[in-house]
């Protein structure tokens, strides 16, 4: 048989997570790749194991795509391990397995922890309908141009975030999504301080602020889906209003309804037929 690519989920805190499966194969292979080598070696000193580890991360990872082809061609058997989870889930190996399976090679998932579902199984929001956003931007503008284009989204959505960016991360989403928005913030996963927190956007900011334990640690946020009914009608709620300061400042009917389109997203005809209206009461 051909050599293979082990793509091999690692604990995400308690070690006892590591599934028997993972741990023979980490035994078996020739070589591991990993994002962090002194991660790995403590996880691999844990085991009693010894194997060659090869760093491939974000930085390095484009360029590693030509050497473990080559261990493949050469028959060795070689696994893919992040620092904690399951690999390529925010974490590297996209471009390495893509470019592997193009090259022909047997790529097996070894399936372990992952805090996207691990936080999900936990925290009492809807399962059926997900969305995971990762990482979002650590600038606060970029931040708020992501949770402007989640605004309408019916589906819980599901970001991680870090202790130092966890509080703007709050005020952010509160800005776009709204004080009331519910929201699970799942912390130190599998950990000795593992912890889930439950409220409204407004009230689990309040806590964390109040809190400095609160804000250590690493982060799963989950958020409540949208209400469609409710969103809409907030949109339409937002048009009206900009359709009416622009006709006060005296602006044409198709200057205001052109404008209030480009602010709101609203169809422009739409809201042509509504500053009609609005200018009609006026008269």
């Amino acid at each position: 048989m051909k050599a293979s690519l082990y793509c091999v989920a690692t604990p995400i805190g308690n070690l006892a997570d590591l599934t028997e499966r993972a741990i023979k194969t980490l035994t078996m292979v020739d070589k591991i790749y990993a994002e962090d080598t002194r991660v790995s070696l403590r996880l691999l000193t844990h085991l009693g194991l010894q194997k060659p580890l090869v760093s491939l991360h974000d930085h390095n990872e484009i360029a590693r795509v030509a050497q473990v082809l080559t261990d493949l061609e050469q028959g060795l058997n070689l696994a893919l391990v992040s620092d904690a989870g399951t690999p390529l889930i925010s974490d590297p190996g996209y471009h390495l397995v893509k470019d592997v399976a193009a090259a022909g090679f047997r790529i097996i998932p070894i399936p372990g922890a992952c805090a996207v579902v691990a936080a999900l199984s936990a925290a009492g929001l809807a399962t059926d309908r997900f969305i995971f956003e990762g990482f979002l931007s650590a600038k606060s503008a970029g931040r708020r141009a992501s949770f402007t284009a989640l605004k309408t989204e019916e589906r819980t959505l599901i970001f991680y975030e870090s202790s130092h960016r966890i509080a703007g991360f709050l005020e952010d989403l509160i800005t776009v999504l709204g004080a009331e928005r519910e929201l699970v913030i799942a912390r130190e996963l599998t950990k000795l301080y593992e912890s889930f927190y439950r409220g409204t956007a407004e009230a689990l900011l309040a806590r964390l602020q109040g809190d400095s334990d609160m804000q250590k640690g690493e982060f799963v946020v989950l958020v409540k889906g949208a209400n469609a009914v409710l969103e809409q009608a907030s949109v339409e709620v937002e048009a009206a209003t900009v359709l009416q300061i622009l006709l006060e400042e005296e602006l044409s009917v198709n200057q205001a309804a052109k404008i209030a389109a480009r602010i709101t997203g609203q169809a422009k005809n739409k809201l042509y037929r509504q500053a009609m209206e609005l200018s009609q009461l006026r008269c």
